[in-house]
């Protein structure tokens, strides 16, 4: 596949919103990419605890993906959108979906073989948010808040001849959530407190084993998830990315707070008006040092990198896929060593919005997709475009440090809103990290059922991929 080479170098709120739309273990890396981010103790294994692979969002895995060889496929239809899917410690698959007719959010229990629906948990029904972004805890726990704002961790366990999900625990987040307000995004800290960030731009933590919820407000609006490496905390607004820290009682402390362009106006092919990326940290050394958004600057998104121990100014302030005539992206990107991957999302024809989401301006675009690489130079003083790439990702790609290849669903034929669902044509993609090249492509299928909506997959230990779609989950594996 060509390429064009430079001479330098809430997502998932939508899958909640849809009413009627529907007609581990760590290996020595491959690639020159990497480290891995440090392993927060309060998560299940790197790779598969979060929506992101792990705490500090970095989109890649240690556990390597089908490969390029030909592949197996199987669907498991759950009638629900399924953003985030996790891999627990006993291999089983944890699903949190919402269901496309009523709109619960619902934990599904899958197979591991077979992918099979082994058991299903339905959660009070709330903001469109609480049942997007989750995370796998050390016990094997999806830990979520439900629609009456009390943050639970589900577990799984046998039931004589069968499986059953069941609440373990439950904390209330009482009036830190203010009436009408709704949590986006929770992680965990290395402390085991659980931060957690609202649509309001409330920002707080919860310590489960005492109930103390301890909490601060922006003023701004957040529409993405929140990360976390030892010390600190990332949260974007709609305004400036936060890095944070947590005082003696656990309340958040604002270590500083650097402003973005958030642009003239929400971009079609994003859910929100400001930056459509969760914070990412990276870096060479210990996987920490950088943390990276994506502005919302016109006509193109600026990649953002700041170091995390500095302050609020940029290391550098880079436009990303200048291929195009103007480009953004909704995607949290992948990070890792010195390299930055960004998705362009400008114009994907998601089937709905979230409530209150702005008029995008201009109205609507065509999906031209396409990927960048951006490296930090070895100095951490600057950064510069190393490939773009015309692959249409219809998912958020990651990148595994196992095998050294990014995977992603990528989309061809129709893209406009009625043939995203009903006549475009759905490959799982394997590109070469190293130059943007795909290496493979294998037909999946055709319309909704396959349409991942800009969701990441998550490889299982045995390199199986489950990815999420509109209405169920994809287990694709190799033959």
């Amino acid at each position: 596949m060509p390429l064009s080479l430079p001479a330098g170098g809430h997502l998932a709120a939508l899958a909640l919103s849809l009413t009627v739309t529907l007609g581990g273990t760590a290996a020595a890396p491959a690639s020159p990419f990497g480290p891995q981010a440090p392993q927060n103790p309060a998560t299940a294994a790197n790779g598969a605890a979060t929506m992101h692979g792990d705490s500090a969002s970095s989109g890649t895995t240690p556990r390597p993906g089908p490969g390029t060889s030909a592949v197996d496929y199987s669907r498991t239809a759950l009638a629900s959108a399924c953003p985030t899917v996790v891999v627990g410690s006993d291999g089983y698959v944890i699903a949190l979906c919402t269901t496309i007719f009523g709109q619960t959010p619902t934990v599904h229990l899958l197979d591991p073989v077979t992918g099979a629906d082994l058991a299903s948990l339905a959660l009070p029904k709330g903001s469109l948010f609480g049942g997007v972004y989750a995370y796998l805890d050390n016990a094997d726990r999806l830990v979520v808040v439900d629609g009456n704002n009390n943050l639970v961790r589900v577990g799984h366990r046998r039931a004589g001849s069968g499986w059953t999900l069941q609440i373990e625990q439950s904390t209330p987040l009482g009036n830190a959530v203010p009436a009408g307000d709704n949590i986006v995004g929770l992680t965990p800290d290395w402390e085991g407190r659980v931060w957690f960030a609202t649509s309001g731009g409330v920002i707080g933590t919860v310590d489960t084993g005492t109930g103390a919820v301890r909490s601060i407000s922006t003023g701004e609006g957040v529409q993405n998830s929140i990360s976390t490496v030892p010390g600190r905390t990332a949260v974007a607004t709609d305004h400036a990315l936060y890095l944070l820290s947590a005082g003696p009682d656990g309340t958040p402390v604002v270590d500083w707070r650097a402003p973005y362009d958030r642009g003239p106006a929400r971009k079609p092919g994003q859910l929100s008006w400001g930056t459509g990326t969760t914070p990412s940290f990276f870096g060479p050394g210990d996987g920490t040092e950088y943390v990276t958004i994506v502005d919302n600057a016109a006509p193109h998104g600026n990649l953002l990198v700041y170091r995390a121990s500095g302050g609020p100014d940029p290391i550098c302030r880079i436009p990303v896929l200048t291929q195009y005539a103007r480009s953004g992206t909704e995607d949290a990107v992948i990070a890792s060593g010195r390299s930055v991957f960004v998705t362009n999302t400008y114009g994907y024809p998601y089937p709905a919005l979230p409530e209150g989401a702005p008029a995008s301006q201009p109205s609507s675009a065509s999906f031209e997709g396409g990927l960048s690489r951006i490296d930090v130079n070895a100095g951490g003083t600057g950064c510069s475009v190393v490939w773009n790439s015309p692959v249409k990702s219809a998912a958020l790609p990651r990148l595994s440090l196992a095998d050294g290849k990014i995977y992603t669903v990528s989309v061809t034929g129709p893209t406009g809103s009625a043939g995203l669902n009903t006549f475009a044509q759905y490959h799982h993609s394997v590109l070469d990290p190293a130059t943007g090249a795909q290496l493979t492509s294998s037909f999946l299928g055709i319309g909704l059922v396959y349409n991942p909506l800009q969701m990441r997959g998550t490889a299982a230990p045995d390199g199986t991929l489950y990815q999420g779609t509109e209405t169920g989950v994809v287990r694709i594996s190799k033959r």
